[in-house]
Formats: C-alpha cells, sequence, structure tokens
C-alpha cells in the first residue's frame, strides 16, 4: 500500500519562550511533540481533545500559516515544509481552511466579493467574468444567494456568515480542508445544518477534511477515523465506529464518559480526572497523562508507552497495551476491562453517577 494523501510524520511545532532584556530563549512550548498520522483522499480525520492539547496548532502547522519546527508533512507527493515561493503559493490552492470564529474571520469592511475574490486575484485565476462565476458557483454550493456578493458581512447570521467563510475556501477548488470547530459559535440548529452541509460537500467534490472539535457527537457523525490529542501527542486512534465502542486509552474513556447519552446502553458512569493539564512547556516524564490518571503505575511515570496496534486501532499506553495482550487483542473486551479499572480508582467518578442518578 502506497502512502496516504496526506502524510504527517513525527511533526513538531515548539514555541521559544524568551526572558531578559536580551530576551533570549530559555525554554519552549510544546504545542505539538512527534504527532504522526495520514489521511486517505476523501477521508475525514476528526481531532479531539481538551482546550490547549494543541489541536488548532496541528491545524495550522500542515498549512504553514505556523511555521513546524520539525517532522515531515507531504501532500499527494509534495514536501510542504520543503516548497516556498511561487511553488507554496500554488500548492495552498490545494489546502484551505474554515476558522472557528465566522465573526472575526471575515473582513467586515470589505464585500462578500472582495472577500471571495481576494483568493483568485493572488492566484491570477480567471479573467474578471470567470472569477465572478466562480464566486457564485461557490455560494451556490454553499447555499447562500448569488446577491450576497453585494452586502456586508455585518448583513448575514452567523450561519450565514460561517457559509460564506466555507464558500472563500471552495472558490479556489482545493482537495485539502482544515475544519478548525467551524460549528462551535452557531446555535445549535444551525450547526447541524452547517455539518449536513460539510458532509454533501466532501460527497461531490471528493474533498479530504481534518476536522478539528471539541464536540465528540458531532465528530463521531462526521468523522470516517478519530484521532485523540492530549498534550502535545496522539495517545489513541481508530475508526469512529471502534473508537466510540471501545475507547482503551484511560484518557479517551475519561473523555467520552463526558458525553450526554439518551442511549442506556450507550450511557458511561462519569469519570472525573483529578488536576489540570500540566505545561506544555514542561511536560511530564513518561506518559504525559500520568499525573491525571487513576491507573498510572511506576513505568507509566518512568517510560513513554510505545505504540500498539491491533487492527488499525493504535493506543499510546501502558495500560491498555497490557489488557489488550490478556484479552487476547480483544479491544471491546479490554475497553470494559479499562472503564471497570477507572470506575473503581476513581471514588469522585462514583460520587458524581450516584449524584446524577
Amino acid at each position: 500500500m502506497g502512502d496516504p494523501f496526506f502524510s504527517v510524520d513525527r511533526l513538531q511545532t515548539h514555541f521559544p519562550i524568551r526572558r531578559g532584556v536580551l530576551r533570549r530563549v530559555v525554554g519552549a512550548v510544546q504545542a505539538v511533540d512527534g504527532v504522526s498520522f495520514g489521511i486517505e483522499r476523501g477521508e475525514t480525520l476528526g481531532l479531539v481533545g481538551e482546550s490547549g492539547c494543541g489541536k488548532t496548532t496541528v491545524g495550522r502547522s500542515l498549512l504553514r500559516l505556523v511555521e513546524p519546527t520539525g517532522g515531515r508533512v507531504t501532500l499527494g507527493g509534495v514536501d510542504v515544509r520543503q516548497v516556498s515561493g511561487r511553488q507554496l503559493r500554488t500548492l495552498r490552492r490545494r489546502m484551505q481552511v474554515v476558522f472557528q470564529d465566522p465573526y472575526g474571520s471575515l473582513n467586515p469592511r470589505m464585500t462578500v466579493r472582495g472577500i471571495l475574490e481576494e483568493g483568485l486575484i493572488v492566484h491570477r485565476m480567471g479573467t474578471a467574468a470567470e472569477r465572478i462565476e466562480r464566486m457564485q458557483r461557490a455560494l451556490e454550493r454553499t447555499g447562500m444567494p448569488a446577491d450576497a456578493l453585494r452586502r456586508y458581512p455585518h448583513e448575514f447570521s452567523g450561519g450565514q456568515r460561517q457559509r460564506i467563510a466555507i464558500a472563500r475556501a471552495l472558490v479556489l477548488e482545493p482537495e485539502f480542508l482544515v475544519l478548525d470547530e467551524p460549528v462551535s459559535a452557531l446555535d445549535v440548529s444551525i450547526q447541524a445544518q452547517v455539518v449536513n452541509l460539510l458532509v454533501d460537500l466532501r460527497k461531490d467534490l471528493g474533498l479530504t477534511y481534518l476536522f478539528i472539535s471539541h464536540d465528540l457527537s458531532v465528530v463521531e457523525y462526521l468523522s470516517d477515523r478519530v484521532a485523540v490529542m492530549y498534550l502535545g501527542r496522539f495517545v489513541e486512534t481508530a475508526t469512529a465506529a471502534k473508537l466510540y465502542a471501545a475507547p482503551l486509552h484511560p484518557y479517551t474513556q475519561a473523555l467520552f464518559s463526558a458525553v450526554p447519552s439518551v442511549d442506556p446502553e450507550r450511557r458511561r458512569s462519569r469519570i472525573i480526572l483529578p488536576g489540570d493539564v500540566p505545561s506544555p512547556s514542561r511536560p511530564p516524564s513518561g506518559c504525559r497523562f500520568h499525573p491525571r490518571c487513576p491507573l498510572a503505575e511506576t513505568v507509566c511515570r518512568e517510560v513513554d508507552p510505545p505504540e500498539v496496534a491491533v487492527e488499525g486501532h493504535r493506543v499510546h499506553c501502558h495500560v491498555a497495551a497490557r489488557e489488550l495482550d490478556q484479552a487476547g487483542g480483544d479491544t471491546a473486551a479490554a475497553s470494559q476491562r479499562i472503564a471497570e479499572l477507572m470506575t473503581a480508582a476513581s471514588p469522585s467518578s462514583r460520587a458524581a453517577a450516584a449524584g446524577s442518578v
């Protein structure tokens, strides 16, 4: 099997910490530290995790909106980090982004035409008439009227603004989209409309998505595969169906236990993690989750957990590796056992569960 359409190998993005009059570098914030994954053409990879774990930095680093400090990123065989100048500008036509806040990502002083046409002018795409046709087609695909071109962002609702932001990305006819929490700033009813729009666009245009979100229900609906991120690293990756049915990493277990469900069979005992996320400028030794993990052992504090893969389900955890070995590779049985251990080791979780009855 060849390389995936979009491939990321040991991506690092560190931000220097400077102090003193001379602004000397005294450390670094390890926002992304050794992340590797691939996305096949036409696939959606969901990326979830707590605020501050590095999700947005991953997306921005792939597009070189933030320059990575290490690793390799390839799109269709082209090394994104090695191109510059005209080559980079050509490559950026193939990669676009939809930001979280439709109120802040659209210039209030520009008409919709100016917003959409800016990229076409930069990339020298078509005549004035051809550009108008492209913009009208992009607006039509996102459910916006053609006369929107003459209006300003403040004349539209939040959902309509996000559709304009999506149209701005589509007008260049990209192949890969980074969707950075594109529905989190919208009302719930509007969220559903925009999510369904993204699903339809992916099918109709053959797009490939990196979908970044903290809304686990939306991620499950939209994604083919899901990666869970904690403190700059991926801790678990699997297909959406496998991950939501049988999470293996203790952090994933705790994350998913917070998702409300009307289905009694899918409802999990609430697991409340102690403490706060450590500083990315001083990450813990060994497993980065061990200071908050109820199942942490001595090896977790000392040794960085290796990746264990079972039928495409990948997890970085010493406890999960042992439980998978004892279960003979049965992820469902291992997940159930880890859930039981987490509940037994978390008195606050039992109290919270009892209080919610």
